[in-house]
């Protein structure tokens, strides 16, 4: 069927078109903005003179992030932090979604389960009794207080309980006649048709652990332990801070460089795993929140 839109309607379609596009390159701007400051000059930077496009083009910034060990150890930290946290997620979402998904009937306390899940989505117990927890395990200063207290992302849970109680009951049924078991049922039925969804949980828990910083501040006493996020904030805090007692090199380096150029590249850096990752699973993306999303 053919529809003859009016000039206002067209106009009108026009007019959010453009509020879209707006919309969106205000989103890129920062990004633009940061990019513009790392490969500019140390003068142009300080003169508020960039922009949208670097002044004085200059890779000076760049060539200190890679002689920086310390950056690329804090990187290093951040995948295994990535690694580690995320297949643990991985697997408690899928075990914890696929019990949750049964009904009451096959599990008979699905509800209380779920219930519990759902407190503790809007109540929290509070930073300090989390980091007496920490402490008592005996956790501080170590990889596992970054990745075991958000070892059960209940949002990513109910978003993948829910995918699992959209498929048909009868492949499930089917299978059971066939004398599949419950562990058969999830790797061979429900997984292969899950990719949506687990595509997005794994992006969810991918940029969760990624960006954390806070979290570094919190239970790491090491400065070579800190992952990336931790580390890029506090030097950017130690940047607004004035320094004594430089040395000569430091001194010739600061000559040619500022904190704001080097720390802008190394926040480029820092987002290229997300730049990288997000279009690889971005296509699952919109599936898996739409199907996740549509029961309880």
């Amino acid at each position: 069927m053919v529809t003859n839109y009016s000039a206002s309607e067209r106009l009108f379609d026009y007019f959010i078109v453009a509020v879209l596009v707006l919309c969106g390159l205000s989103t890129l701007f920062p990004l633009i903005h940061i990019l513009a400051i790392s490969f500019s000059d140390k003068s142009a930077v300080a003169g508020g003179l960039v922009t949208m496009f670097p002044v004085h083009f200059s890779t000076a910034s760049y060539e200190a992030v890679i002689k920086d060990g310390a950056f690329f150890r804090a990187f290093w930290v951040s995948v295994q932090r990535v690694v580690l946290g995320v297949g643990i997620q991985f697997a408690v979402t899928i075990l914890t979604a696929y019990a949750l998904s049964r009904s009451s009937s096959e599990f008979r306390s699905r509800n209380v389960y779920m219930w519990v899940l759902v407190f503790t989505m809007m109540f929290s117990g509070g930073l300090i009794p989390l980091y007496l927890t920490i402490k008592e395990l005996h956790m501080l200063d170590t990889m596992w207080a970054l990745v075991l207290p958000s070892a059960v992302p209940v949002f990513n849970v109910i978003v993948l309980m829910n995918f699992f109680k959209n498929l048909p009951k009868e492949m499930d049924e089917a299978g059971v006649i066939d004398g599949a078991g419950p562990w058969q049922l999830l790797w061979k039925i429900y997984l292969p048709l899950s990719l949506p969804s687990l595509a997005t949980v794994t992006l969810f828990s991918f940029v969760g652990h990624w960006n954390a910083f806070f979290d570094g501040m919190v239970f790491l006493n090491s400065p070579e332990k800190v992952p990336l996020q931790t580390y890029l904030n506090q030097i950017i805090v130690q940047s607004a801070q004035p320094t004594t007692n430089m040395t000569v090199d430091e001194i010739e380096r600061m000559a040619k460089l500022s904190d704001k150029t080097v720390n802008a590249a190394k926040i480029l850096v820092s987002m290229l795993p997300i730049l990288v990752i997000y279009p690889l699973l971005q296509r699952y993306f919109v599936t898996g929140i739409t199907l996740g999303s549509v029961k309880e």
